[in-house]
């Protein structure tokens, strides 16, 4: 705790007050140009990896980034945070990043590791489809492959749940929304996205097309009709 609090003083004086004009636009309201949904992970840091300001991103984490599919009377924080995302910041770009060496991952494939932490079973359970993706369509993978592979396919799997929430069908349908599938490796510092017409995984570089690129997202049409080819072994 210590820690903590001397890097809130350090932040008062050495951040704050140098910045006082730009947190004071801050407090005017926040325009964030991303929903960027990620795992709890303490190293996964978004800002940090994207290097973005204060206001930015909007971020919802969770253990594994996982978006349950929509249910009518819902209350869970996923599908408000989404929906206030999209109807109430006007966000036009939707990113699902997942990373390498995520524990949430590896008790997907282990259920025995959380035999005493029945919630986190339950909540794991929103993985079953991806899980049963990769048990069937790679399994000759050894361990730490599968786990990696594992990564992968659940950001897709999680982007296809994210398409039953209302505001982003309705966002989707008629072109104000773009979704991106993304994989933080975090023994590189590099960033994968899925590219629909390989349908593969892809690293991000400064030629990258940008977020607001007038194309629309065609992630998860390719996903159906793709083949199931090795993916891409810089990530895997």
């Amino acid at each position: 705790m210590e820690k903590l609090i001397q890097g809130i003083h350090r932040f008062q004086s050495d951040v704050f007050a140098v910045n006082r004009d730009f947190f004071d636009r801050l407090v005017d309201g926040q325009r964030p140009q991303a929903l960027f949904i990620t795992c709890s992970d303490s190293r996964i840091v978004p800002d940090l990896i994207c290097q973005t300001d204060p206001g930015d991103l909007f971020v919802m984490r969770n253990a594994g980034n996982i978006i349950p599919p929509y249910s009518s009377g819902s209350s869970a924080a996923e599908a408000a945070t989404i929906e206030y995302a999209i109807k109430g910041l006007g966000i036009k770009n939707l990113i699902v990043c997942g990373h390498t060496l995520c524990g949430a991952m590896q008790a997907v494939l282990h259920p025995e590791t959380t035999v005493d932490m029945p919630r986190v079973r339950h909540w794991l359970g929103n993985t079953d489809a991806c899980a049963e993706i990769v048990a069937n369509c790679y399994p000759d993978l050894e361990p730490e492959a599968r786990w990696k592979v594992l990564v992968q396919e659940n950001v897709l799997t999680q982007l296809e749940n994210v398409r039953t929430h209302p505001c982003v069908a309705t966002g989707l349908a008629t072109g104000e929304l773009k979704l991106h599938a993304w994989v933080y490796k975090m023994e590189t510092g590099q960033v994968y996205a899925f590219d629909p017409e390989t349908g593969q995984y892809a690293e991000l570089s400064a030629s990258t097309r940008s977020l607001d690129s007038e194309e629309p997202p065609t992630l998860l049409t390719a996903r159906r009709s793709r083949s199931r080819a090795p993916l891409p072994s810089p990530v895997v």
